[in-house]
């Protein structure tokens, strides 16, 4: 047996924090399709659209953000908010930064109603936006004023976009700009910004108006010809409209006669089966310009897919997103796409759903590329699970994966690294539970809708991952609220090496599973297997929580709200029909006051822990079921439990927002992490113990990584500079170079040597010195050696010794020696340096930090000399009273020395005259 023992861990620091990505609204991104601006509540957060990485945030103004854009050269992010305000930001050379960003311009009421619509021309130089009431206005970003103001919509306008016809042959407009509008009215109207009647000298009326749909349009563009227009709405087509009457381009990009009031011609009218909230052209090759040949427009809408149809042939080409047979009515409206961002640089569309996740997809591949859940509301379980690599000639290894289950009936996994998410369709109602296989490579999950199911991961032809439902277990009354399947690792790997598995639910009964018949092969062929019931038990008198398998697969601990948990004995045989299991009771675990949240088997030690709604985690002997150890610290609910480090430690999250660390044989707390704001509900560790995931009801998951050895390493590093540094201060004392002592015990932050120095320095006083400013030379010469911040620490020192009598002399005489040697303007100069260099510690090299930091030092000063009067005051007055006491001291003994040198008699009268008075 090894008698090496393993260390605790002790410093955890957080890694990573995965928070909401986008809670609703408008969403843009840049031309490159790096980077994606989304609303969270009434910010807009920047993310890294590789890594999921927030890389800024952008403060808003209490409102909510009713419409956003960015500009083709990707230099302004351009807002409009509830309060009707428009805010410009710039994002030109901006660098990732905790600091909120401030908007470069505003504008405070740019409309006379909320603004639902808005778009930017190629050039990066005008902006449109459409309101509620409405009216149309073009602003010229660069200088923040409108040059057009179009009304007359029926209603609020629901579509814009910018009609800016190229040459193939050169990078040049080949004719005027124009603006393509649509409203509820169910019109489409276009609006000339160049010349004509649409301009403000003309009246700013349209220069044509569409009629065609019947439903309002909430799609509009328009081809890189110029000819083409297509639009879609929430009548469930889409139309093709020739501009060329009144664009006057050709095929070659010519300009033709245009005729007296021409209109565009309507071409084709596509019916798609499903209302349109998004419709766009896809790349146009030059050489079919001013044709329909090769030309493709994207939908998406209703049915939560983005479909790619042919103009041609009107036929549909292919489509992303998998289609759904039968949804009910609640999950199609949480499913359907709100808009699409089609990224021809980066050949990418990208589709935003209703239940806020953002779905990207390569064009090349015409697969899922990532996938971003923009919002995970309240998370009450999660378990790390292990990825299968996809089929390839080269072996890649495993990658963990995070499952998490949420306020819903989707199953949301992700990958820690890359943030790429899934969401696992299957489930009816909220999921509640989560447990892995003991090799990682399957996921259970119970619900509220009754049902237990098993999934495995799958590939498609190109490598984009996917899980499937391989097995489904009903038969619970009410809903399963606890899961756990076998722990025992498989002797053999080989398709088919699951179990069984347990599922506890509000029926007060634990099912045992029979898992036996799931494989890999099940997946692959779609089918979905219905597991047996081995055995049913009724467990408790109150709901169950949690169940737990030891990792023999011979135990399994339950939890309940009846404050108690129980431990069963597991049999699992193979018989002539198939496996026979049973469930024999052998145990109950009392002593909790409030029901048990939470139970789990150690792997190393022949324990097991709970952790109850009274605030306590205990740990029980599972060999004579007694209680050995109770830990009491946090201040609510503990939540969950569980054992890592070899069994060392245990690991505890609760109802008050912390997570705590504890060593269970020093029944100690070694850390407490926070950065939560509710319940933490999900708590997973990696199977080295390096990693802790915590998620909670704030819809916060955050990461946190084992740190102790740097955190020693860092400790060690400071306790040898710190020998160092105290080697060279005695170095200093003994050779009696007070000032280069006096500055490395500043700069080591001990005031009490500093002290002990000042009063040696004091002490060297003599008459010869009284010609300087402090009447010490020695301590003249320290004062002006100081720079500002040494000033600050230096005062911040004097100002606690002036607080006491018997260190107020040196206090007094270094103020003294300060207020002589350094001016006003030096003094405030210091301070204000001191809080810039605080700031840039605390934030970085940031100018909006440092320029409030400026005005503060004055106030640092203000407060300096603020503390120091009513002190001084009192010191003055106590050595005023001295003072007259020492005139009373000095006139008795002159008294006794007159008395001792008088006579006999005088002294005889005296006293007579005394007792005469008496």
């Amino acid at each position: 047996m090894s008698t090496a023992k393993a260390k605790l861990k002790t410093s955890f620091k957080k890694a990573r924090t995965i928070a909401p990505l986008y809670t609703g609204g408008p969403v843009a991104i840049t031309p490159d399709g790096l980077k994606l601006a989304t609303c969270v509540e009434e910010e807009i957060v920047l993310t890294n659209a590789d890594t999921g990485v927030e890389l800024n945030r952008f403060a808003g103004d209490t409102e909510s953000i009713t419409s956003l854009c960015i500009t083709a050269s990707a230099k302004y992010l351009i807002a409009f908010t509830g309060s009707l305000s428009l805010r410009i930001y710039d994002l030109k050379s901006l660098e990732p930064s905790k600091k909120k960003i401030q908007p470069s311009r505003t504008i405070a009421r740019a409309h006379d109603a909320p603004v639902h619509v808005c778009t930017t021309d190629p050039t990066s130089s005008l902006l449109a936006s459409g309101s509620a009431d409405g009216v149309v206005k073009v602003w010229d970003i660069s200088n923040g004023y409108v040059t057009h103001v179009f009304k007359g919509h029926g209603g609020v306008v629901s579509a814009l976009t910018f009609n800016y016809p190229q040459n193939p042959g050169s990078v040049t407009q080949t004719g005027p700009v124009r603006l393509v509008t649509a409203s509820v009215d169910n019109r489409i109207r276009i609006f000339n910004l160049t010349h004509g009647a649409s301009t403000s000298s003309g009246g700013g009326k349209p220069e044509a108006v569409l009629d065609g749909h019947v439903s309002v349009p909430r799609g509009l563009d328009v081809s890189l010809d110029g000819k083409w227009l297509v639009s879609g709405g929430r009548d469930s087509v889409i139309m093709l409209w020739d501009l060329e009457p009144i664009t006057g381009q050709t095929k070659q990009g010519k300009k033709t006669k245009q005729k007296g009031n021409a209109v565009p011609q309507l071409v084709k009218t596509i019916p798609v089966l499903e209302r349109v909230e998004a419709v766009g052209f896809l790349h146009q090759d030059p050489a079919s310009y001013g044709t329909t040949k090769g030309l493709q427009v994207y939908l998406g809408g209703q049915k939560g897919r983005i479909a790619v149809r042919n103009v041609e042939d009107e036929e549909e080409a292919y489509t992303f997103g998998e289609r759904k047979p039968s949804v009910s009515e609640d999950q199609e409206e949480q499913q359907q796409i709100l808009n699409v961002l089609y990224v021809a640089q980066a050949q990418t569309i990208i589709s935003i759903h209703a239940d806020q996740n953002i779905v990207m997809f390569s064009l090349e591949t015409r697969s899922i590329s990532k996938q971003l859940i923009g919002y995970n509301d309240e998370i009450v379980d999660a378990t790390f699970i292990r990825s299968r690599p996809p089929p390839s000639p080269l072996a890649q290894p495993p990658v963990d994966l995070l499952a998490l289950a949420t306020n819903s009936s989707l199953i949301r996994i992700y990958s820690p690294k890359s943030l790429d998410g899934r969401l696992l369709e299957g489930h009816s109602d909220i999921v509640l539970a989560l447990d892995s296989s003991s090799d990682g490579y399957f996921l259970a999950s119970g619900s509220k809708d009754r049902s237990a199911r098993v999934w495995v991961q799958t590939h498609d032809l190109n490598k984009s991952w996917s899980y499937s439902c391989a097995a489904i277990c009903e038969g619970h009354s009410e809903s399963v609220g606890a899961i756990a399947m076998s722990r025992a690792k498989p002797e053999s790997k080989g398709s088919s090496h699951l179990r069984f598995m347990f599922t506890g639910s509000q029926d007060r009964t634990i099912k045992m599973w029979d898992l036996s018949t799931i494989s890999l092969e099940n997946v692959v062929e779609g089918q979905q297997v219905r597991c047996k019931s081995l055995t049913t038990h009724k467990a408790h008198e109150k709901d169950i929580n949690s169940l737990d398998v030891s990792p023999n697969d011979k135990l399994l601990a339950s939890g309940s709200q009846d404050r108690t948990a129980k431990l069963y004995s597991i049999e699992y045989v193979q018989t002539s029909t198939g496996f026979r299991g049973e469930l024999k009771p052998l145990g109950t675990l009392k002593g909790h006051k409030r029901g048990v949240w939470t139970v789990r088997f150690c792997r190393t030690n022949r324990v097991v822990a709970t952790g109850s709604g009274d605030k306590t985690v205990k740990i029980w002997s599972l060999d004579d079921y007694s209680c050995l150890k109770t830990f009491e610290g946090h201040t609510n609910s503990v939540l969950r439990v569980d054992f890592f480090n070899a069994g060392l430690q245990l690991v505890s999250t609760a109802s008050d927002g912390l997570v705590k660390v504890w060593a269970i044989h020093e029944e100690e707390c070694k850390a407490t992490l926070d950065n939560h704001e509710d319940k933490i509900w999900a708590l997973a560790t990696t199977s080295d113990g390096s990693t802790i995931v915590s998620g909670g009801a704030d819809s916060v998951i955050t990461f946190w990584e084992d740190c102790t050895e740097e955190t020693e390493i860092e400790k060690e590093s400071q306790r040898a500079e710190l020998v160092l540094k105290d080697q060279e201060f005695q170095n200093f004392v003994s050779l009696g170079d007070y000032k280069r002592a006096i500055q490395l015990a500043l700069s080591l932050g001990q005031p009490g040597r500093l002290l002990s120095l000042f009063r040696n320095v004091l002490s060297a006083r003599s008459e010869a010195d009284q010609h300087s400013a402090s009447g010490i030379p020695l301590l003249d010469r320290i004062i002006e050696s100081l720079d500002g911040s040494d000033i600050v620490k230096l005062l911040s020192y004097v100002r606690a010794w002036n607080t006491q009598a018997k260190t107020s002399a040196v206090a007094q005489t270094i103020i003294f020696g300060i207020v002589k040697l350094r001016s006003a303007d030096n003094l405030i100069q210091a301070f204000k340096d001191s809080v810039v260099e605080k700031k840039i510690e605390e934030n970085g090299d940031d100018l909006e930090d440092i320029k409030p930091a400026l005005n503060s030092g004055e106030t640092a000063l203000k407060e300096m000399v603020e503390g120091l009067i009513p002190y001084t005051e009192r010191h003055m007055s106590r050595m005023g009273r001295l003072l007259q006491e020492s005139y009373v001291v000095d006139y008795i003994l002159l008294e006794m020395d007159s008395w001792m040198l008088g006579g006999d008699d005088d002294d005889e009268d005296s006293i007579m005259d005394v007792d005469e008075i008496r």
